[in-house]
């Protein structure tokens, strides 16, 4: 089956896997995939020639000696030894990597911006801007925070990023990601995972677009250990889906741009590098319907610690400590009695930056909204507002359904530093510390006061 693209035209598999045409189900799954009949070899990786004049190429995610080891074997119409040529380092302003430390901005602080408004004229190379980073991008730890802003298709333009796997959280518009191993069609209430290293355009299905990213330097995102809860609810490996092998024959002048080590370079080739006939392996691109995550909660009394609700988890080299969380507050049941049930007040070890895709978050009902974000750094108190907590403690605790609500939080072991356009060109909520200022001492002295 051809899905056309204006002005390219891809070749697709056209065998059905699943349920989802164009994908295949599973999280880290070994797939295999040809777009065309026989371009698979079967019973090796590297025979001495290949079907149809293809090369055979291994993309490798993890050292050799990785257990197990990420890789994914491509059969393609050239090597990307042909898809890069001398380099030019260029600027993109604002795509920052860590350590990114402005000596004019002060990062502590409780933080929250409004939606940035979409500009015209941007692709995603040019529409990506750093909020926070954390950690180090040369020692290949920590991350870094973006929103990214496109209302233009990346024409004969090709990315691919040498320093990190991109957690893509949209909110706002339709985004089509033509990869190497094949296509992703993205909308908001989904997110999707592109790997260290794989080549991709990026373009406009339906604009403007805004949304978050993750940009994760360690340890690639994995299924959080379910531990007591056993095999079902939170993210279920089979709503992740893999795009099947997809590629383009086209002769032409195109641009590959380089992430590599904080640094932005540019190579010149003459035709498309999404030229991957057939694949199979376990290191690919995939989308995740954030609406298909089972939350899981207290059902008698008790908030629980958020960690309830992560989606996936990139490791760090401590246990129980993630260099990265992506946790998901959506739609619920509260049913927890004698309970305040929000949030409540703490301080965290952990750097937390959320983000609002739509609705209204129960621990801030206002200021906090779709599009925007907040950031709270490690050992910073925060909580519910007053009216969330006046709220939460006098209401009727029956059953109650948080409904038309879809939150984020990108979580991390490290301190997270603004970027000067976070601090200066963002719309920051400069009242935001004032959310709790009308908060009233309740305490009294007297016994059993409550």
């Amino acid at each position: 089956m051809n899905r056309p693209t204006d002005p390219h035209k891809f070749t697709q598999a056209s065998s059905a896997t699943g349920t989802t045409e164009g994908y295949m189900p599973g999280f880290a799954n070994d797939f295999e995939t040809e777009a065309l009949p026989g371009a698979l070899p079967q019973g090796m990786n590297s025979p001495q020639k290949c079907n149809y004049g293809l090369y055979g190429e291994q993309l490798s995610g993890t050292a050799f000696t990785a257990n197990p080891p990420e890789r994914t074997w491509c059969y393609r119409i050239r090597p990307s030894v042909k898809h890069s040529h001398r380099y030019k380092k260029i600027d993109l302003p604002y795509w920052k990597s860590a350590p990114c430390v402005d000596p004019d901005v002060i990062s502590l602080g409780q933080y929250r911006w409004d939606p940035v408004e979409t500009p015209d004229g941007l692709t995603w190379i040019t529409g990506m801007h750093t909020m926070t980073t954390a950690g180090d991008v040369n020692t290949q730890v920590g991350m870094a925070s973006h929103i990214y802003l496109v209302t233009e298709s990346m024409v004969d333009d090709y990315f691919f990023s040498a320093d990190s796997e991109l957690l893509i959280v949209p909110q706002e518009g339709r985004l089509r990601f033509a990869t190497e191993l094949g296509i992703i069609d993205l909308e908001p209430k989904e997110i999707a995972i592109i790997p260290r290293g794989l080549v991709y355009r990026v373009e406009v299905l339906e604009g403007p677009c805004r949304g978050f990213v993750c940009e994760n330097y360690g340890q690639k995102f994995e299924l959080p250990g379910r531990g007591p809860i056993g095999a079902n609810c939170m993210a279920n490996p089979r709503d992740f889906k893999a795009p099947v092998a997809a590629f383009e024959d086209r002769e032409t002048p195109s641009t590959i741009t380089v992430k590599w080590c904080g640094q932005f370079h540019t190579t010149e080739i003459g035709h498309s590098p999404l030229d991957v006939v057939a694949w199979h392996g376990n290191y690919a691109p995939y989308k995740y319907d954030l609406r298909t995550y089972c939350p899981v909660g207290a059902i008698l009394f008790d908030h629980p610690d958020p960690s309830i609700f992560t989606v996936l988890t990139a490791p760090s080299g401590v246990p129980g400590t993630a260099n990265i969380d992506f946790v998901l507050f959506r739609e619920r049941w509260m049913v927890a009695e004698d309970t305040f049930r929000p949030p409540w007040y703490h301080k965290n070890i952990m750097s937390e930056l959320m983000g609002n895709i739509y609705g209204q978050y129960d621990a801030k009902p206002q200021g906090f909204v779709p599009g925007g974000m907040s950031l709270h750094n490690m050992m910073l108190p925060h909580g519910p507002d007053k009216n969330a907590f006046e709220g939460a403690s006098n209401s009727n605790l029956g059953p109650d359904k948080l409904e038309n609500t879809m939150s984020f939080m990108f979580e991390t072991r490290f301190p997270q530093h603004l970027t000067a356009f976070a601090a200066q060109e963002a719309p920051l909520q400069d009242d935001y510390i004032d959310c709790w200022s009308d908060i009233e001492k309740k305490f009294d002295g007297t016994p059993g006061k409550k």
